[in-house]
């Protein structure tokens, strides 16, 4: 039977329309690198923060994946002859066609690979052990109270110097005679009296009338209890601290001879101390390299820091995850040489764009947040033998305590004085309200202007 050709032709191109629709297209080839949390094994499965990621980017991109490590153990590194080594090395020479891992982006790396928008930021920093990471300053012995603490104990003794000197002012049995006598207990000697009976030394003269005494026995009380709560806790940070050096950042560090520091060996950490042109960290670098103080892995620069007298210096983020397991160490707030980490893949790929712009969107919907707080979860808890400064609220019962005694003086000095002039009412012939107001005008005079006179007077007699 006679085939037409344009039959036969369009047979064929069917045929290969069909094929060509069916074929799977090949699972990309990742390779990465163990390390905690990034890339961890479970079982014969792999986890970690970039696992997570990667599959999150596999579900917008819509890609399949293999995932192997790296077969040296290494992120990339190129020697003399200029060959790649490390995961680095696997992308360039066509083994794996992306590499996510920590990857820190360089411009030696952008040479050799295609990188990714950074997937997560980090800088230089130092880990220390905390008891090594600083020293006490000049205002430590304030720190046993917060400042909102010693807010109230200033307004307390305010508070109560003006009570004393009121009650000794309206008692009639502290002041008698206000048209005769002079009250000693003036506002100036009300606050020394106060502060004598704080710092248990006690100032002369004391309250007579019960009133006062009220007073004074309830600041006695909440002076005893302040000062057994300082002394405590101050102590108890001074055990607990026991600061030895201060090390707040690289110029620190830098400065000191006590302790050793040392960087990750072949990392970026020590290819930007050596490249650098800032004195400190051209100092830093001859230092680890006379000293030959690098480790060959994360692992051990964490273990040297928190056996002490060792500062490992390394990425932040890292640094940061020590920080959350090994509670015994902490990372210096100063951090240097921000860079972020990416996702290499071969030189001129066009997945290298949309990967870009993948992660962005990750970023932008919160979802690297939510992973960063997911695998960096701190394991600490709070040190139930380290002291914190004490807050008010720790010390509300002694401050109502005082807040009730000095109210309850008050009360009976002004009985006190409502006694004295219901008696003296009777025996003049006036009303009670009337000799209460004029003694409550004579006791709460600010400048004693009838002793003033009587000086005067008396004065005048002894010229005659």
């Amino acid at each position: 039977m006679k085939v037409l050709p344009g039959v036969f032709v369009h047979t064929v191109v069917l045929l290969l329309s069909t094929v060509r629709c069916t074929a799977v297209l090949p699972d990309l080839k990742i390779t990465t690198i163990k390390q905690d949390p990034y890339t961890m094994s479970k079982g014969s499965q792999l986890e970690g923060y970039c696992m997570d990621l990667l599959s999150e980017l596999a579900k917008k991109l819509g890609f399949e994946y293999n995932v192997h490590l790296v077969k040296d153990g290494s992120y990339g590194r190129q020697d003399e002859s200029g060959a790649w080594n490390g995961m680095v090395g696997e992308v360039v020479r066509g083994e794996a066609d992306l590499a996510i891992a920590p990857l820190t982006l360089t411009a030696a790396r952008e040479k050799a690979v295609g990188m990714t928008k950074p997937f997560m930021q980090t800088g230089i920093s130092i880990l220390l052990r905390k008891d090594i990471a600083e020293e006490a300053g000049f205002f430590e012995f304030l720190t046993p109270f917060s400042v909102e603490t010693w807010v109230g104990i200033l307004t307390a003794y305010l508070g109560t110097a003006i009570c004393i000197w009121v009650v000794a002012r309206l008692s009639p049995f502290e002041w008698s005679q206000p048209q005769t006598e002079e009250n000693h207990f003036t506002f100036s000697h009300s606050l020394w009296f106060t502060a004598g009976a704080l710092t248990l030394q006690g100032a002369g003269p004391h309250p007579k009338a019960l009133s006062g005494r009220i007073v004074c026995c309830t600041w006695w009380l909440f002076g005893l209890v302040l000062l057994a709560c300082y002394f405590s806790n101050l102590n108890t940070s001074q055990v607990s601290g026991s600061n030895q050096l201060m090390v707040k950042g690289f110029e620190d560090l830098v400065n000191q001879q006590r302790i050793e520091y040392g960087t990750l060996s072949g990392s970026s950490t020590l290819a930007f101390f050596k490249n650098s042109n800032n004195p400190t960290y051209r100092r830093i670098y001859e230092h680890m390299n006379t000293a030959k103080s690098f480790v060959s892995s994360m692992d051990e620069g964490v273990r040297r820091a928190k056996e002490g007298n060792f500062a490992f210096i390394g990425e932040s983020v890292s640094l940061d995850l020590a920080v959350a397991r090994h509670c015994e160490l902490v990372r210096v707030h100063e951090v240097i040489c921000m860079r972020g980490y990416s996702i290499a893949g071969t030189l001129g790929s066009p997945m290298l764009k949309n990967l870009s712009v993948a992660i962005l969107q990750l970023s932008e919907a919160g979802e690297l947040a939510y992973l960063r707080s997911k695998w960096w979860a701190s394991s600490c808890v709070a040190d139930p033998a380290k002291a914190s400064a004490l807050q008010p609220h720790s010390l509300k019962g002694i401050f109502l305590v005082l807040a009730m005694g000095l109210g309850l003086g008050l009360l009976l000095a002004i009985l006190e004085l409502t006694a004295k002039s219901r008696s003296r009412a009777g025996d003049q012939r006036k009303s009670c309200c009337t000799v209460l107001s004029e003694e409550l005008s004579q006791r709460l005079r600010t400048n004693n202007t009838d002793h003033e006179k009587r000086s005067q007077e008396t004065t005048d007699k002894d010229k005659a």
